[in-house]
């Protein structure tokens, strides 16, 4: 695990008692009670305590079936685990750097003049979400179908939201792995905002970008009326994703994609055609309507 899904965890023997507790790598926890959920605004939570007194001939520590201490002898080969305090009133462990192979039960058995008493508690070990695994920036024409992928782990598992950055969007579009969008049209282009978040620490996120090319609309193409001998100038504009590619012609003869005609004469005027092209579709065509106007 990362290291900052690393936490020190203390565990104290200082009573007879039972429960299941949580560790939490990062920020916030919760720890399971009687009652149920109880939150906890600090990390790591204290173990329940099991105390010792002169009673007390011998005490132990094991996880599971396997002896952590006994006594001041440690059992384990782990160096994560640590003997805090051995005294008349305490025996506790500490282990270092907690990932999720340390969940499990763990018992503190203390031996007396009459008979052996155990505390036992139950470590759960909470990690904050990752984002694993996510779709590559994608382009796709217009109609197509379009499938994202957003991957994350953590404990509690993470809750995957797909939201859609734009100014027209509103809200959180699919609370799921996969985002599926059937006829993609222009307007739903744009970054798409994958949100992984399970309450342990601050929510995760990161972007696709989705590119919908469509073919050219040619918006605006016109000209005004030209005096003799005065320059000429022909727009043209189109709106396309891959941006358009521009041609004029006049009588099938190719002509600059930006026309610009100086010292105009009236053999000039006539019927130009723009040609608006890229690679979604074939070219579209507009014609305008040249008038070379005499002084």
């Amino acid at each position: 695990p990362a290291a900052q899904d690393r936490t020190t965890f203390p565990f104290r023997c200082k009573g007879l008692c039972r429960a299941v507790f949580w560790v939490v790598a990062e920020r916030r926890s919760r720890s399971w009670g009687r009652r149920g959920w109880q939150h906890a605004n600090r990390s790591p939570l204290p173990l329940p305590r099991c105390s010792v007194d002169n009673r007390v001939t011998r005490v132990a520590w094991l996880n599971r079936s396997s002896i952590l201490y006994a006594g001041n002898d440690k059992w384990c080969l782990d160096p994560r685990v640590v003997l805090l305090a051995n005294t008349k009133t305490q025996y506790s462990i500490q282990i270092h750097d907690v990932d999720v192979y340390d969940e499990g039960p763990y018992t503190c058995s203390v031996q007396t003049d009459n008979h052996p008493k155990t505390s036992r508690v139950h470590l759960i070990v909470q990690v904050s979400p990752k984002i694993t695994e996510i779709s590559s920036d994608i382009s796709i024409n217009e109609g197509g179908n379009v499938s994202l992928t957003c991957i994350a782990t953590g404990r509690p598992d993470p809750t995957i939201t797909w939201r859609h950055i734009s100014p027209k969007a509103v809200g959180f579009i699919s609370e799921d792995e996969y985002l599926e969008i059937t006829g993609i049209t222009r307007e739903q282009s744009g970054e798409y905002e994958c949100s992984a978040s399970n309450d342990v620490a601050a929510p995760v996120v990161q972007r696709v970008k989705v590119t919908v090319n469509y073919p050219p609309y040619i918006s605006d193409a016109k000209s005004t009326g030209v005096p003799v001998g005065q320059k000429g100038i022909l727009l043209c504009e189109a709106s396309a994703v891959p941006s358009a590619d521009f041609q004029w012609y006049k009588d099938d003869k190719r002509e600059d994609e930006y026309l610009e005609i100086t010292g105009i004469t009236r053999e000039q005027s006539g019927e130009y055609e723009c040609s608006a092209s890229n690679d979604v579709a074939a070219p579209v065509v507009q014609r305008v309507k040249v008038t070379v106007n005499c002084e």
